[in-house]
């Protein structure tokens, strides 16, 4: 099986080489070289502004790079691609909205075909299919309940189910800890993680705070004032790693949890600006 293979016999389930995007004549990143390994749970950070979202519209094909080449488990990367799940900004979902949480799980399946009954085999295969999909991320206790009436952490899981439901090889996923207290977002980011490591998911993840994801990340990229650094968190997240790619005093310290604290990202933003 591929799966045994030495890793260095496999094809990267991500390639970047020297890649550029450009906005309004204004360089987001450039001279970008990036290789995701397949299975890796990889977390891109950086401020406001630094092409996190970017990076994942190019990889989902939607935005196109200005300079270099990017391949996408070996192919060009292109729209509605099934094998790549994409978990976007959450957005606040209406409280009154009486949509079931198992119907906007599976608008990932079919959303395309939205009105249109299907065949009675197929409406079987779709329900445990989606059935399936909601247990895995644990949120078979509401999975008839309206999702308007449900808590943001309860909501995340369903948008994650809704982009594992077609069984992607890739999973990308926008701010996914946003908005959340700081207990479930330790808890979507084991999920996430379990999941992954579960199946074999390649996952890109961006976020703005690595603190809970710092268990279980392989590899940190980190994108600001059009440069990229990327290695583990540990490498990446450092006094002298951030100083150098700002060009400006940086200090990485650790608080008595031991959880990182960066000081000095406020003044560099106005220094810069």
């Amino acid at each position: 099986m591929v799966a045994d293979r030495p890793p260095s016999l496999q094809a990267p389930a991500i390639r970047l080489r020297d890649a550029a995007v450009d906005f309004e004549r204004r360089a987001v990143w450039q001279h970008a070289d990036l290789e995701v390994a397949l299975g890796e749970f990889v977390v891109v950070l950086g401020p406001n502004g630094a092409g996190k979202t970017t990076m994942l519209r190019v990889l989902l094909g939607l935005q196109q790079l200005s300079e270099g080449s990017v391949e996408v488990l070996g192919g060009q990367p292109r729209r509605g691609r099934r094998s790549v799940g994409y978990v976007p900004q959450r957005r606040t979902l209406d409280p009154d909205l009486g949509v079931r949480a198992r119907d906007l799980v599976g608008l990932g399946v079919d959303g395309d075909r939205w009105g249109v009954p299907l065949a009675g085999s197929a409406r079987r295969r779709r329900r445990d299919l989606v059935d399936a999909t909601l247990e895995a991320v644990g949120a078979t206790a509401y999975a008839d309940r309206p999702v308007g009436r449900l808590s943001g952490g309860e909501q995340q899981r369903l948008l994650l189910a809704q982009a594992l439901v077609t069984q992607p090889r890739i999973l990308l996923l926008d701010e996914p800890l946003a908005s959340l207290d700081i207990r479930s977002q330790g808890v979507i980011s084991a999920l996430v993680a379990s999941v992954a490591r579960e199946r074999g998911i390649t996952v890109v993840l961006v976020a703005h705070d690595i603190n809970p994801l710092a268990p279980f990340v392989d590899r940190v990229v980190y994108l600001a004032r059009g440069g990229m650094v990327s290695g583990p968190a540990d490498e990446v997240i450092s006094t002298e790693t951030l100083t150098a790619l700002y060009d400006y005093p940086v200090e990485v310290l650790r608080d008595s949890r031991g959880r990182i604290v960066v000081v000095g990202l406020d003044d560099c933003d106005s220094h810069h600006h």
